[in-house]
């Protein structure tokens, strides 16, 4: 009887051990949640919401009033604490005013691209990046990367050649590249809770741009001293723009790697159909998850109802791009085709509204993007097993098999193929139980240490602290 009790306690303890994968990252994401709302306060107000519905979001996100940054908001200390160094120098976090109005000025100026040459500069960035310089491509050309790769990392380093050359108008050298992934890297990864910030990582790539400055090709703003400028570059540049890049472009091949149809279309394709494929997948998992903003005064709502000066508005990109659209949990690129419902009209703002501070990058983005993930396929058939959620804590787990001149894969689906596919799915499962109890952890002590710090309330107030202490 004890044998069979102690059998019986055995095998449900193995079932929830290997049901872990299926629940317990879910749940944990939720605990975070939680806990982040517990150290936070509840000091927000989330759009759409009880008090704003779906259809008075670009109402009320473009209302001039709806345009503080950062000042007034503890959730700023928590972006700023994420972004160090210079977060008071970072584009979106700079109030309104004169610094402001130079440093976005001076974002668009280096912006101003000729479409010829962005789609150039991404073709050559995305080539160095796909070459490994050992294996040879099947029917010539050069050697190219395949197998299991994340592809977060992999587009990393084409965003930061492709930012250096914008703003200093040079190839992009490696130990600069080096230093300009290493930071993206840790901030993004700290901003997951996939681990925590490496400073001397983001001061080796400041300590570079102070001394680069005189090779920049463009004047900066002026009224800032040297260290602002850097810090500046760094922000816009080399954190925000790789960050945001990269994980764009890991998305959109992650999105083809799930759906082998939408590929295969994709491939043989005209870039209209790719652009299709980008905008649903920017709809599905939206680059912004949350966009705060301080009210610099009253916003009326009508019948009574209105929002107050100094509330924190917390605009929820995830949700408004699932409103308003049937089964809005499925990728479907055909929502953006032509003879449905105009984009205008659409819940779909992936680069913000342009009343209040849009990407500055909105019309580079799409271009650079879409070539980018026309060269990988290219090169490349992709498949995943891998979970695909908005925040992407996975980094895009891909299998890439190299495709020969004439677009056929390679390596022929067959049983090693298959094997490798289910080895990624065990092994990412189970990294997502440990992955969402290192989020857990870390980023609890995170929120805490920034509420400690106090950067954005300290600066403020004209008590800055230095920001790694």
């Amino acid at each position: 009887m004890l044998t069979a009790v102690w059998v019986t306690l055995w095998a449900a303890a193995a079932v929830v051990v290997i049901s872990l994968p299926r629940w317990l990252p879910a749940r944990v994401v939720a605990l975070r949640g939680w806990v982040f709302t517990r150290i936070n306060g509840e000091e927000s107000i989330t759009v759409p919401g009880e008090l704003v519905g779906v259809d008075r979001f670009r109402e009320v996100y473009s209302h001039p009033a709806a345009s503080g940054r950062s000042e007034g908001a503890a959730l700023s200390d928590l972006f700023w604490y994420w972004l160090s160094p210079g977060p008071e120098m970072h584009q979106e976090h700079l109030e309104a005013g004169e610094r402001y109005d130079a440093v976005a000025l001076t974002t668009r100026r280096i912006l101003s691209v000729p479409r010829a040459r962005v789609e150039e500069l991404t073709r050559s960035c995305v080539v160095r990046a796909l070459e490994d310089g050992h294996r040879s491509r099947p029917g010539g050309g050069h050697g190219i990367r395949h197998g299991v790769v994340r592809l977060r990392d992999l587009m990393m380093p084409v965003w930061a050649e492709f930012s250096y050359e914008l703003v200093f108008g040079e190839a992009c050298p490696p130990h600069a590249r080096d230093l300009i992934v290493g930071n993206a890297d840790d901030v993004v990864t700290a901003l997951k809770c996939c681990g925590l910030r490496h400073m001397d990582r983001r001061d080796r790539l400041t300590a570079y741009l102070v001394e680069s400055l005189p090779r920049v090709k463009h004047e900066l703003p002026a009224g800032l001293t040297t260290r602002e400028r850097a810090l500046y570059l760094q922000g816009a540049f080399f954190n925000t723009a790789v960050v945001q890049m990269s994980e764009a472009a890991a998305h959109v091949l992650m999105a083809l790697a799930r759906h082998p149809g939408v590929q295969a279309r994709a491939r043989a394709g005209d870039d209209r159909y790719l652009d299709q494929v980008i905008a649903e997948t920017l709809r599905l998992h939206p680059l912004f998850g949350i966009a705060h903003r301080i009210t610099t005064g009253d916003i009326p709502l009508g019948e009574g109802v209105v929002i107050p000066a100094r509330s924190v508005l917390c605009f929820d990109y995830p949700a408004f791009h699932r409103a308003g659209f049937p089964d809005p949990g499925r990728f479907d690129p055909g929502r953006f085709a032509p003879g449905h419902a105009p984009v205008r009209e659409l819940n779909h703002i992936p680069f913000g509204m342009p009343a209040n501070r849009p990407c500055p990058a909105w019309r580079l983005a799409p271009l650079a993007l879409r070539v980018a993930v026309r060269e990988v396929l290219r090169a490349y058939e992709l498949d995943s097993t891998a979970a695909h959620t908005r925040s992407l804590p996975n980094r895009g787990p891909c299998l890439l098999t190299p495709l020969d001149q004439g677009g056929s894969a390679v390596a022929r689906r067959g049983p090693g193929r298959r094997l490798t596919l289910l080895f990624m799915r065990l092994r990412d499962g189970w990294e997502d139980v440990w992955r969402s109890l290192v989020q857990l952890v870390l980023g609890t002590y995170m929120v805490w240490d920034a509420r400690r710090l106090r950067l954005c309330e300290r600066h403020f107030s004209g008590h800055a602290r230095p920001e790694g202490t």
